[in-house]
């Protein structure tokens, strides 16, 4: 048996949550060989809340889990820790601008990425999920300046698998069938999902659907997904897609898109090296490999066509805002 690997969740009795910890501790992400112990970070008066899920988790006799943590306090939670998932985020209330929401997660993102920067290992693989996303990993990298900001990823893993399904079931084909769909840019309605490189069993995307469908079906319902899961659930977020869109992207961090025999290259929120014009610091979803080793790289010299282009520059200038919103907090 390995050596038990450590994991933080935030927000870890929130309805994300519920849906991720069952499938970490069974051994869905990490394989069916390796221990994990689960630190669980939850804000003071959730705690007792928490302590439900952890009877849960208990009583699932998971031979893989062999401990769970309960704090309220980061420095616990993220002490020697190999892998995060902040998933806990203040979400937006009635009349709530979105810079009061940013500022609000702004202030739990820099308390994390400090405590981060103190006590989690160096080569720490921290995930961020909680809206806006992309944001707080801006955030939470700019409060750990000791660890490499290649530690750091947020989530479009989610906005990439809506767009595979929605391919697929456009062309009646399996997810499987689909390779090479990007999602660019920001976790928000200024995401683009891009067809342009997509093949569907082979055959170009674009030659299988028409530029209506794409630009009045397609790239509309993949932005507004989750809005549009919440109006249809009554006020309940996509938080079992979220769950399985943090594993997926995890996944392929950790064992690599190399062996990959269903796409080249995922989606996933990075910090930007001026790649395709977007500003250097930003986290900017590109598509991207992951070598055996974890190691990211920003998929290069791909054919980006005039509209690509705008859609690409208005989720930038959408970050630029968000980040000018912060800045007296990075």
């Amino acid at each position: 048996m390995k050596t038990p690997i450590d994991i933080a969740v935030t927000g870890a009795a929130g309805q994300i949550s519920y849906s991720l910890l069952f499938r970490i501790a069974s051994g869905e992400l990490f394989g069916p060989d390796q221990p994990v112990v689960l630190r669980l970070l939850e804000i003071t008066p959730a705690l007792h809340r928490l302590h439900g899920v952890q009877m849960e988790l208990n009583d699932c006799a998971y031979p893989l889990l062999q401990k769970v943590i309960l704090t309220d306090d980061p420095l616990v939670a993220f002490k020697d820790i190999d892998y995060a998932f902040l998933v806990g985020a203040r979400p937006r209330g009635p009349g709530m601008k979105r810079k009061d929401l940013l500022e609000s997660n702004a202030g739990i993102f820099s308390e994390q990425g400090k405590a981060l920067n103190e006590v989690a290992h160096r080569n720490v693989k921290v995930l961020i999920t909680g809206n806006p996303a992309n944001t707080n990993a801006l955030i939470t990298q700019r409060n750990a300046p000791d660890l490499s900001p290649k530690c750091f990823s947020a989530m479009s893993m989610l906005d990439h698998n809506r767009a595979i399904f929605q391919l697929a079931k456009k062309c009646g084909v399996r997810s499987k069938d689909v390779k090479n769909i990007i999602v660019w840019g920001n976790h928000s309605e200024t995401q683009f999902p891009d067809l342009t490189h997509a093949t569907v069993k082979g055959l170009s995307a674009l030659t299988l659907v028409d530029e209506n469908w794409i630009e009045n079906e397609f790239v509309p319902i993949v932005r507004h997904r989750g809005a549009s899961v919440i109006e249809e659930r009554g006020g309940v977020s996509s938080a079992a897609s979220a769950a399985n869109a943090a594993i997926c992207q995890m996944r392929s961090w950790v064992f690599g898109t190399e062996t990959s025999d269903w796409s080249d290259w995922v989606s996933m929120a990075v910090i930007s090296d001026g790649s395709y014009g977007v500003e250097k610091g930003l986290f900017f979803s590109f598509p991207v490999q992951v070598s055996s080793s974890g190691e990211v790289s920003i998929v290069q010299e791909l054919e980006i066509d005039d509209f690509s282009k705008s859609c690409i520059k208005a989720s930038v200038q959408e970050l630029k805002d968000e980040r000018k919103a912060i800045k007296h907090l990075l």
